[in-house]
């Protein structure tokens, strides 16, 4: 209870969802509706600074003792541990609420969104007139099966169901309702990701001049805005599978002012339009764990055919599982896997990136791993460290590498 307490001091709001960059794309939002938004960035925040520690006390003084009494060992696996702490009732009750704040952002941003899907398609449209090349839709695309199955993050419908020709719905619920599953911690165009990694590869390689990137599952391109703007000589390529993410993307791009980036409808795992060795740099931003287990051992080995010797890739993620991490912080981070929609979470992260990366061809010699934190225009934590939630912190895991020439 004292360690809560001494949380608690520290706690500090959120920014208002209303400081979010509202460009000529962005959906409109009724009093009630950023009511909603702005509490459940609130709460989301609450349960990681204030309710997340204790699941770790309930750990320690109730479920592992138990397990030892029990078994006369200490747990073996990270889901040895889910099996024994999925009925303490206070992992319970942190759980749940975590849930239940996902489902209820979905369907705040769902209801949001669908009143006013034929307007946003509408403004959509008109901002992509005159800027066709910037996009490029494949009629007859199949989505790739393992996307198809999973609505990810609770989203239903995911990030490609379109209900109507030319509807970015689901896009628009994606772009402003981000900002509250992360408590504001990415700024106003909810891009930090991209910032800092923008930010580090041009403090660490200043004479690295990329004539080609590629952002490989870029969403909206949230985090492919900052590489184009750092790199504003760059051609800028952007690649997903979902039309509206990339038509409602697009558009946002074009109502940013950003100007060298193209967005193409398009399999990671089959990029076989672009020319070997055709990017100096390939980026891919929190995109990986969303991939099936065959398709990003495939994903890697295109990735890798397409950089350019002497080329960069980076990836950021949540950290790896390995034999150092705890199997409480494992099993922390393995929640999105189960409860989230999120079922690619725990396998991909129990890869290691050194053998993903050779299966790219690059070498274990030139491989990096750094640890960045999000650029954040919107700072409000006024100097209180917040405490990580396995999963939500703006702190992640960059690993890549350069090819060798």
């Amino acid at each position: 209870m004292g360690d809560n307490k001494q949380v608690m001091s520290g706690y500090s709001l959120p920014p208002v969802w209303t400081k979010l960059k509202q460009h000529a794309a962005f959906p409109r939002f009724t009093h009630d509706e950023r009511a909603r938004y702005n509490f459940l960035a609130n709460l989301n925040r609450y349960l990681a600074t204030v309710i997340a520690p204790g699941v770790q006390v309930a750990y320690e003084q109730r479920v592992e003792p138990a397990f030892k009494a029990e078994h006369g060992r200490s747990f073996q696996s990270r889901h040895e541990l889910r099996d024994a702490i999925s009925r303490d009732p206070y992992y319970q009750l942190w759980a749940a609420l975590r849930r239940c704040t996902m489902e209820m952002r979905q369907q705040n941003g769902r209801a949001a969104v669908l009143r006013q899907a034929e307007e946003l398609a509408q403004r959509v449209e008109k901002l992509l007139e005159g800027n066709e090349a910037i996009l490029r839709l494949k009629p007859g695309f199949v989505v790739p099966a393992y996307l198809r199955h999973v609505d990810n993050h609770l989203m239903p419908g995911s990030y490609h169901t379109e209900y109507f020709e030319g509807d970015v719905s689901n896009a628009a619920n994606y772009d402003s309702g981000l900002f509250v599953t992360s408590g504001g911690m990415l700024g106003s165009l909810t891009d930090g990701g991209g910032r800092a990694i923008a930010k580090w590869v041009r403090e660490n390689y200043p004479d690295f001049k990329p004539k080609r990137i590629l952002d490989v599952g870029c969403g909206l391109g949230h985090n492919t805005l900052p590489l184009a703007e750092a790199f504003p000589e760059a051609e800028v390529w952007a690649i997903d599978a979902a039309a509206p993410m990339l038509r409602y993307g697009a558009a946002r791009t074009i109502a940013l002012g950003v100007k060298n980036v193209r967005f193409v409808q398009m399999d990671a795992e089959d990029m076989s339009e672009f020319p070997d060795g055709y990017f100096d740099w390939v980026q891919t931003t929190m995109f990986l764990h969303e991939t099936g287990g065959k398709a990003i051992h495939k994903i890697f080995r295109e990735i890798g055919r397409v950089l350019a010797p002497g080329g960069l890739t980076l990836h950021i993620e949540q950290p790896q599982y390995t034999p150092e991490m705890s199997y409480f912080e494992q099993f922390m981070r393995d929640w999105d896997a189960y409860y989230n929609a999120e079922p690619y979470w725990g396998h991909m992260h129990d890869l290691q990136p050194e053998d993903l990366l050779e299966e790219a061809g690059i070498p274990r010699s030139h491989f990096l791993q750094v640890g960045v934190r999000a650029v954040n225009d919107l700072d409000n934590s006024n100097g209180v460290q917040t405490r990580e939630d396995y999963g939500r912190s703006p702190i992640w895991n960059v690993f890549g590498g350069w090819k060798p020439r």
